[in-house]
């Protein structure tokens, strides 16, 4: 091509949509809803809630508890008990409505925020504040619960599930509706990450049984939805081919109804879905963060009128005409817990450095045994100064 001659066109890209704030987002959001902010049990095509009241009951007391104890640990932290905290306010209904929706069997593998999970499978909340107290890594046997030890590496958890839930399948344990599950958390911001776009592809070519649950909380620390994705991010699921849903996070009955039909297709042998529950972070990222320097205040105040405990609130009190006695009584068991949590957090003793000798490995090997020894040694050399 000479000089004179013109040269190709440049390409031409779609114009990128101007981000939107939560706020303005939320109203283009579609997702399966059985529970309306305003309290009022609405229907779906797809998805119902098949308990009763009595279990509607159960969800408040989980919410309001985990809650509670969320609002202690966040306390402790701020009065030097704790070197961090991950708060899950506003995220209570997301990881209510699926941990409830999990059997025995099942597996849970979380990030460091599943506060609310950890409960429903019967993990102690004292044994999560150890690691943010900083005295053990974890103090929970994963055996004991089917609740595996927190996740702080973001997104690798979803990698560990998607193997164990390929050994779940190569033990015979899918293939009817008494069979195991694996579900792993992860959060917006991780979807980014390679490994969890790793573990779609093998969970999908293997058809492992592993529901993918993304709590999308509009924030991954100070980045908003929009940096994370072009498209609804259930939406993916399809690329790797697999079914992905989107529910009301905020719906403690939804996600309930949408977990509990995802895990029944990989205990069944149908292979992973992806959920992703729409929610909202109404707190800090963690205790070190400082969310009013990204977002808006006004989004924050929109969205506290979705507040997941509120909605069920307003419909145990106005459709089935429960009394205030019950919401004070739950409060005051509420507080009872965190009195409790409190109580436990600072009697917590202060760690032994012999002890992370001791759970490196199940069996020692010889350089850590010599690594003892000579950290022995050295310790002993201080006994007698003062």
């Amino acid at each position: 091509m000479s000089e004179s001659e013109p040269g190709p066109a440049p390409e031409v890209f779609a114009p990128v949509k101007a981000p939107v704030s939560p706020t303005q987002a939320s109203e283009e959001v579609e997702f399966v809803q059985l529970l309306t902010p305003e309290g009022e049990r609405v229907e779906h095509p797809d998805y119902s809630f098949d308990l009763d009241d009595e279990a509607i009951k159960g969800f408040y007391r989980d919410m309001v508890m985990v809650r509670r104890i969320d609002t202690e640990a966040t306390a402790l932290q701020r009065q030097g008990e704790l070197g961090l905290w991950a708060s899950l306010l506003g995220q209570e209904a997301a990881q209510i409505g699926s941990g409830r929706a999990l059997n025995e069997n099942d597996m849970v593998f979380p990030t460091y925020r599943e506060h609310g999970v950890a409960w429903c499978k019967g993990v102690n909340p004292l044994n999560l504040l150890g690691l943010f107290r900083g005295v053990d890594q974890g103090a929970w046997d994963p055996r004991d619960n089917n609740f595996h030890l927190y996740t702080i590496v973001i997104g690798a958890q979803t990698l560990h599930a998607t193997g164990y839930a390929m050994g779940q399948q190569r033990d015979h344990a899918v293939g009817d509706e008494n069979g195991e599950a694996t579900i792993a958390y992860f959060g917006d911001g991780a979807s980014s990450q390679g490994d969890v776009n790793e573990a779609f592809i093998y969970a999908s070519v293997f058809n492992a049984p592993v529901v993918f649950f993304c709590q999308n909380n509009q924030w991954a620390i100070s980045e908003p939805i929009d940096r994370q994705t072009r498209i609804p991010l259930y939406q993916r699921a399809a690329g790797f081919g697999f079914p992905g849903v989107r529910v009301d996070g905020n719906d403690v009955l939804a996600t309930y109804a949408v977990t509990q039909q995802a895990l029944k297709r990989a205990r069944e042998g149908s292979g992973p879905t992806l959920v992703e529950a729409y929610t909202y972070r109404m707190g800090a990222h963690t205790t070190s963060d400082d969310p009013t320097k990204y977002r808006l205040s006004e989004d924050l105040e929109y969205w506290k009128l979705k507040d997941p405990i509120e909605r069920v609130k307003a419909y145990l009190a106005r459709s089935i005409g429960v009394e205030h006695e019950f919401f004070e009584q739950i409060e005051a068991e509420a507080d009872q817990v965190a009195a409790t949590l409190r109580a436990g957090c600072l009697a917590m003793p202060d760690p032994k450095m012999t002890d992370f000798f001791e759970h490196a490995y199940v069996e020692k090997t010889p350089q850590l045994v010599e690594q003892q020894a000579q950290y022995n040694a050295y310790a002993a050399s201080f006994e007698g100064e003062h």
